[in-house]
């Protein structure tokens, strides 16, 4: 079969290495893919939101299968244009990816279908927000309610600061129309855990929970990125914590979205808090998330092509989703700089033997030469029987790679290591 893959980050190359395990799978088009993608599938020059390039080249290429990966083009509705197509999609429909599209439709979902999350207050103007502020409890959060590839959420650890990123939000457009509503929410506390999960919209089916690390710098030190590393599983989520989980807010989520007409179909993401007073949802998100993914799928023993299939089909009951019982860690490699300003255009050197276990993020091919292209590179990632060895094989990894500029976090796993001990 033909599928075709809308994305071109580490995340994507993830999920086309694991596709091309499936027997059914003949070919692989990557929209727009990667330099790194490129030795794995068929890079197609469209950009991830060009809607209407990307049914065009599936309906001229006769696609069999389109996996749309990243939530722009699902908030889109990019799900939706392919099926009118009549070419079936891993991924919810627009009317779903609301889910992660809007924080106010998701806080007003958990609230009211009772899905334990943080306390929160919609905005719609700031002198509103501003005057809250005056006595609402800190530290607090701040999101703004759009997508702002997953910048859009401030912890402010004074009130000072939290009114800087309501008018940062609201009246300097800091993510455009993603901050005209914002949400102000209570600081929980407690260990973070990621569970992606597969629905077809009646049974959920979790994969194996990650912990990620977003900071830029050691010890959870700078800014906010899109992620410097992922370990799998996370020491946190115990079987009781898992079970309560799939009781209070797996289940109840799906079952709130069918009620509200918004079927969902494809990957759930749930971030999770795991506070004082049991787990609580930080956030929803509509797909795969990034490094999640990179340490998630290489753990995977079923048939990544059996299981999309299953969720669109609405025949997940009966299809297997098994995991290995095994550990795995990501490294990423970035550009020095991120996420702010960095240079790029270096060449990257991967031995071939490592190749299998790279996912390349941000890199461009240029007369046959492997550049960087992003502040995220790529992620060097490793599975093992224990953690300490997973960690350890991915830094050795990382080691064999070379480019200018490179940079890594070199405490990846190291809470998770704590924690387990």
């Amino acid at each position: 079969m033909k599928i075709m893959v809308v994305g071109g980050g580490g995340r994507e190359h993830a999920i086309i290495k694991k596709l091309k395990e499936s027997k059914d799978v003949t070919e692989i088009y990557a929209l727009p893919g990667n330099g790194g993608i490129a030795k794995d599938a068929v890079c197609v020059p469209v950009g991830a939101t060009d809607i209407d390039a990307i049914v065009d080249f599936a309906v001229k290429e006769e696609i069999d299968y389109a996996v749309v990966a990243p939530d722009d083009p699902l908030v889109l509705g990019c799900v939706d244009a392919l099926n009118a197509k009549g070419i079936p999609c891993f991924g919810p429909e627009a009317k779903a990816a609301i889910i992660e599209g809007s924080k106010v439709f998701s806080k007003n979902l958990m609230k009211k279908y009772g899905i334990p999350t943080a306390k929160y207050e919609v905005f719609t103007d700031m002198a509103s927000a501003l005057e809250y502020l005056e006595t609402a409890p800190v530290p607090t959060v701040v999101k703004a309610d759009g997508l702002a590839l997953g910048k859009g959420v401030i912890i402010a650890e004074t009130r000072e600061d939290a009114k800087k990123a309501v008018i940062s939000m609201m009246q300097d457009k800091a993510f455009g129309k993603s901050g005209e509503n914002i949400v102000i929410e209570e600081f929980l506390t407690g260990p973070e855990v990621s569970v992606l999960s597969f629905t077809d919209g009646k049974v959920v089916k979790p994969m194996v929970s990650s912990m990620d690390h977003k900071r830029a710098g050691d010890n959870d030190t700078g800014l906010n990125t899109g992620g410097m590393g992922t370990v799998a599983p996370n020491p946190y989520y115990t079987k009781e914590v898992a079970d309560e989980c799939m009781e209070k807010i797996f289940k109840p989520t799906i079952a709130a979205m069918n009620a509200e007409g918004r079927t969902f179909k494809g990957c759930l993401y749930f971030g999770l808090m795991i506070t004082p007073d049991g787990p609580k949802v930080i956030e929803y998100n509509c797909r795969f998330g990034d490094p999640e993914t990179q340490v998630v799928l290489p753990l995977l023993e079923s048939d990544l092509f059996e299981i999309m299939k299953a969720t669109t089909e609405g025949t997940l009951e009966n299809t297997e989703v098994k995991f290995a019982n095994e550990n795995a860690c990501c490294v990423i490699l970035a550009s020095k700089g991120y996420p702010l300003s960095y240079e790029k255009g270096f060449e990257i050197t991967i031995p071939d033997e490592i190749s299998d276990n790279v996912y390349v993020a941000g890199a461009k091919l240029s007369d046959g030469k492997l550049l960087t292209s992003g502040g995220r590179v790529l992620g060097a990632v490793k599975t093992a029987p224990s953690l300490e060895e997973a960690i350890d094989g991915a830094y050795k990894l990382a080691d064999m790679i070379s480019f200018e500029n490179k940079y890594c976090r070199s405490d990846i796993g190291a809470r998770a290591l704590k924690a387990g001990r």
